[in-house]
């Protein structure tokens, strides 16, 4: 398997037509059909309530309940994260929240969850909060399908693979048929993959949750999240979850993260080509250590990663000396904003190290690949080096 993507089409969903490209189902993906003198894309809807006579039997009762800009995002998700039988998706005001709606919104006292030990910090620090409500939490690392054998009893196998930061990548599949006999149900953190990148659906999960924060809507400039499945009845809980709990995205972050959707392929594209053209450069340094990308022949993932994902993300990880060399090179970067977040069209990157709670040398560094031309990215980050190294 080369360091190519994965580009080639698995059906399409939604209204766009049997045998549609995945660039093509993006940009048409949850777009209302079309109508004379009408934007294909109609704005945001912005209500608390609505003209409701009679019975309150909706569809569009309460503006904590639903909301139609919410109803269009959710149909373009759905479409993308199972295009040959659109999923039931529900939107949250933020990855956490969708996070929230499954992992507390389906464990009850008593129940067992198994996480990985090093999937994203917050996703972590809700063992506390099961715990408290008297769940018992077991955690294993992602890679080498660790988790399967803490599966005895479970309710709910939480996968996020790739992981968040140190991109190490399981079988989705092997654990979620383990997890399943055993009698748990299965979520996978779809975030950094995006539904381009790898359908856990697909691959057997009850659950696709993600952060629309990150490459999903790709600009930096919304919070957002989601949870996808195809069985109606978890649909429906994890929706109740979102009405009790009123987390609910606004209709203008929902409209921004619909509409810029249709760039989701070329995005991720281009993201993913630049990745592995940035680890490549990066292997060949001296002060580097430990480069990581998923699209990398070489990289312990790739095997796994090319078995189950069309496209490998834009996230780099890699290590550095040590903390002050680490902050140095990221002072010294120009086109790279030294920021928390991941898959954004301009490039990120910071010392993973500096937040606490994930096991990463001091030195370490998530770096998150934009769009910008690949000579400019590699010259940003050589340059940075050279001068890290010289001062």
């Amino acid at each position: 398997m080369d360091e190519r993507q994965h580009t080639t089409d698995a059906g399409t969903g939604g209204g766009t037509g049997g045998g549609t490209g995945e660039g093509t189902r993006a940009v048409h993906a949850g777009r209302p059909g079309h109508e004379p003198y009408t934007p294909s894309l109609p704005g945001p809807v912005f209500a608390a309530h609505y003209h409701l006579p009679g019975e309150p039997t909706g569809p569009y009762t309460y503006g904590r309940d639903e909301n139609p800009t919410w109803t269009l995002l959710e149909r373009a998700i759905g479409e993308l994260e199972s295009p040959d039988e659109p999923a039931e998706t529900v939107v949250f005001s933020s990855g956490m929240a969708a996070i929230s709606s499954v992992l507390l919104g389906q464990v009850r006292t008593g129940d067992v969850v198994v996480l990985p030990t090093d999937c994203y910090q917050a996703t972590r620090s809700l063992r506390e909060r099961l715990e408290s409500y008297g769940a018992e939490v077991r955690m294993a690392p992602t890679a080498g399908d660790a988790q399967e054998r803490l599966l005895d009893g479970a309710r709910l196998l939480w996968i996020e693979s790739p992981s968040n930061p140190g991109l190490d990548v399981c079988d989705i599949r092997r654990l979620a048929d383990a997890a399943h006999a055993a009698g748990a149900l299965v979520a996978v953190d779809n975030t950094l993959a995006t539904p381009l990148g790898q359908r856990p659906l697909d691959l057997g999960a009850d659950f696709s949750v993600a952060s629309g924060t990150k490459a999903l809507t790709g600009h930096g400039d919304v919070l957002l999240g989601y949870v996808a499945c195809r069985d109606e009845r978890l649909a429906a809980s994890v929706r109740y979850w979102r009405k009790t709990v009123g987390a609910i995205p606004g209709p203008m972050e929902s409209w921004l993260a619909h509409r810029s959707l249709a760039t989701l392929q070329l995005r991720v594209d281009r993201q993913a080509s630049n990745a592995v053209a940035l680890a490549r450069a990066l292997r060949g340094r001296p002060e580097v250590t430990d480069v990581r990308h998923p699209g990398l022949a070489e990289d312990p993932s790739h095997e796994q990663a090319a078995r189950q994902m069309r496209r490998y993300g834009s996230v780099v990880s890699f290590t550095l000396p040590d903390q002050r060399f680490a902050e140095r090179f990221l002072a010294a970067l120009r086109l790279t904003s030294e920021a928390t977040s991941f898959g954004s069209v301009q490039c990120t990157a910071e010392r993973r190290g500096r937040w606490g709670g994930d096991a990463v040398a001091p030195g370490f560094v998530r770096f998150s690949v934009g769009v910008e031309d690949p000579e400019d990215i590699l010259r940003d980050v050589l340059g940075a080096l050279e001068a890290a190294a010289g001062a």
